[in-house]
This record gives structure tokens, C-alpha cells and sequence, in this order.
């Protein structure tokens, strides 16, 4: 009897003392924890370009700030200009085709004004390129309609200055365009250049 009388009052005893509480884990141990497993994982240091990834899916798809570039001064304005001219020569080569070839050439269009249009076509399409880079902050695309704008500057020249020597004539109209479509590709190179130039590690 006194056996199980000391026996239940130990079970009670332990039956009402309270839990032991839980044991927090340490704030500093917690962090460490995270900096091991990222370090396992590959994530939280820098790569070769100097970008810290916060997760394993940014360090494979790359941070699209990473493709911003710094602009050269008046690259904005320029693209604009460009888009703002190259819409209105193409709608003035779908609208009034022989007017655009007798301002230039000095003479009627003897053929069908066909050929116009669709010149007017090519340069409301290459247009859209212009408005699109306008608009956009990535370097390639950037690069890209500035090199789109360039051919289309060297094979005008090109194609103008070949007519010229055909036709056997001079105008003042065309000496005009050909000494403008020199400046605009000279700076539309210079700005492709400056695009294209690695930016120097300090």
C-alpha cells in the first residue's frame, strides 16, 4: 500500500509541473543556416559580371537590369528624328510617288510609279523599327535599328549615285540628298560605335 501510495503521488507531481518550454532557435544561427544553404545552392555571391543573384532562377535567366546601357547624349532624340523622317518620306512615296522622284530627280517618272510605292513600303517598315527602338532600353535592339538605319543610309547613296551617273545629270536636289545621307550615316555609326564600346571597370 505505501508502495503505490508514493507511486501515484509521483505520477501526479509530474502530471502538474507545467511543460518545458520549446527552445528558440538563435536568430544568429538561423542566418547562418540560410548563408550555408545558399552557398550550397549557388546563389548570394557575385558572378564574373559582378551581379548578385538572390535566387538560383534569377542567376540563370540574368537580371534585365543587366541590358540597360548607358545612352550617349541625344541617342533619344536621334532615333526620333530618324522615325519622325522615315514615316514622312514614306508616306510621301505612298501617296505622291511621281512629286517625290521629280523633287529629287528633277525630271518625270517615265515608268510606272510602282517602284515608288514600294520603296515607300521598305521605308515605312524599317520606320517601325525606329518607333519600336524608341521606346525600348535594351542595348541589342537598340544596336540593331541603328545598324538597320546605317545599311539603309549606304544602300541609298549607293543606288542614288549609280542613277545619277545613268541619267547623266546633276541636280541640286540630289548633290542635297547625298551629302545628307554621308552626315547621317557618319553619325548614325558614331552612336552605333559608342553603343557597342565595353564600359571601363574601375
Amino acid at each position: 500500500m505505501l508502495l503505490a501510495a508514493r507511486v501515484n503521488e509521483t505520477v501526479c507531481t509530474m502530471a502538474s509541473k507545467p511543460p518545458a518550454p520549446l527552445m528558440k532557435k538563435h536568430s544568429q544561427t538561423d542566418l547562418i543556416s540560410r548563408l550555408k544553404s545558399r552557398k550550397i545552392l549557388g546563389v548570394g555571391g557575385e558572378d564574373d559580371d559582378g551581379e548578385v543573384h538572390r535566387s538560383k532562377i534569377s542567376q540563370m535567366l540574368g537580371n534585365e537590369m543587366k541590358f540597360a546601357v548607358r545612352e550617349p547624349f541625344g541617342l533619344r532624340v536621334w532615333i526620333l528624328i530618324s522615325a519622325v523622317g522615315f514615316t514622312a518620306m514614306a508616306l510621301m512615296a505612298l501617296v505622291f510617288p511621281n512629286q517625290l522622284y521629280e523633287v529629287v530627280f528633277e525630271e518625270e517618272l517615265s515608268t510606272t510609279n510602282i517602284s515608288v510605292r514600294l520603296y515607300g513600303g521598305a521605308l515605312l517598315s524599317l520606320s517601325l523599327i525606329m518607333w519600336n527602338g524608341l521606346y525600348t532600353a535594351e542595348k541589342v535592339i537598340i544596336q540593331w535599328t541603328l545598324l538597320s538605319e546605317a545599311c539603309y543610309f549606304a544602300v541609298q547613296f549607293l543606288v542614288t549615285s549609280i542613277t545619277l551617273v545613268e541619267i547623266g545629270i546633276l541636280p541640286n536636289a540630289a548633290m542635297l540628298l547625298l551629302l545628307s545621307r554621308v552626315l547621317f550615316l557618319l553619325v548614325t555609326m558614331a552612336y552605333y560605335y559608342h553603343l557597342g564600346r565595353k564600359p571601363k571597370k574601375i
